[in-house]
């Protein structure tokens, strides 16, 4: 059944990693490795950054993990390494191509915009290069695969859901709240667990009421959490830097959304 629970956080971390039994951290059997990997969309040369355990055995779960509008730059590649050290195989994708980064919200808002003006087209053709990119990796179980991303990330990731691929679940860290038509949620298999700032001030209430009410047409299974007094970009210790309005990392929110991810993960990809 559909299942939808909309909760506000303001816990201690301390606490919570108490009686979440400790953190993700890796232990000394643990071997990260990471790499940069060139594929292609078509004529377009992308540059994703793949990471892993290489002393884990046996095919692991995947997850892709996708870049906030400046490109993708160093907070999803520590994130993957995160994942990796915790048995996944992680896969930084590439959705402007060329390793393309800026620092230019005027620029990123161009480079995300080819996305939000074709998600059906341009956006899922984009990303699903990095989908089979990492599915047919040796080291992927691609029966058992994901999709998470941050901001403008975390929209693309929910495109991944609609797009009916098979992804068992599906995290959007204060992303745009975007819906399925009527068509692709016949498709849809992945659960989706939405990370939200309750301040934020582009991601309102009436927003997550709005994606609320048509997940829950639709009969889709999902979560939105949203966490007291953050705002957008919340997971990324970097957010300060950008003197921006709505702007803001904010620490509790962060570690707590982490520690849902992880629980969302082990349930939906058995570990």
């Amino acid at each position: 059944m559909p299942r939808r629970t909309t909760t506000i956080l303001f816990l201690s971390f301390a606490l919570l990693a108490a009686a979440c039994g400790g953190d993700d951290a890796a232990d000394s059997s643990t071997k990260v490795v990471t790499e940069t990997v060139t594929y292609k969309d078509g004529d377009t040369e992308l540059q994703g950054f793949l990471a892993y355990d290489a002393n884990a055995k046996g095919k692991r779960p995947g997850i892709l993990v996708i870049h906030e509008w400046w490109g993708l730059q160093g907070h999803p590649k520590e994130r993957a390494e995160r994942l990796a050290g915790m048995g996944y195989v992680a896969l930084c994708v590439d959705m402007y191509g060329d390793g393309k980064v800026t620092d230019d919200p005027k620029q990123a808002g161009a480079w995300a915009g080819a996305f939000y003006g074709d998600r059906a087209g341009h956006g899922r053709a984009r990303l699903k290069a990095g989908h089979d990119l990492l599915a047919g990796h040796e080291r992927v179980d691609a029966s058992q695969m994901g999709a998470m991303g941050f901001c403008y990330g975390g929209s693309v990731a929910l495109e991944a859901a609609w797009a009916g691929w098979g992804l068992k679940g599906v995290v959007c860290f204060h992303g745009t709240l975007t819906t399925p038509t009527d068509e692709d949620a016949k498709n849809v298999k992945a659960a989706v667990l939405v990370c939200n700032g309750a301040a934020d001030a582009w991601v309102g209430p009436d927003k997550v009421k709005a994606f609320e009410a048509a997940m829950a047409k639709h009969g889709l299974v999902h979560d939105v959490v949203s966490y007291e007094g953050a705002v957008h970009a919340f997971t990324n210790p970097g957010a300060d830097a950008r003197e921006m309005d709505n702007v803001k990392y904010h620490e509790a929110a962060d570690e707590q959304s982490w520690e849902a991810m992880t629980a969302f993960w082990k349930k939906h990809l058995g570990m």
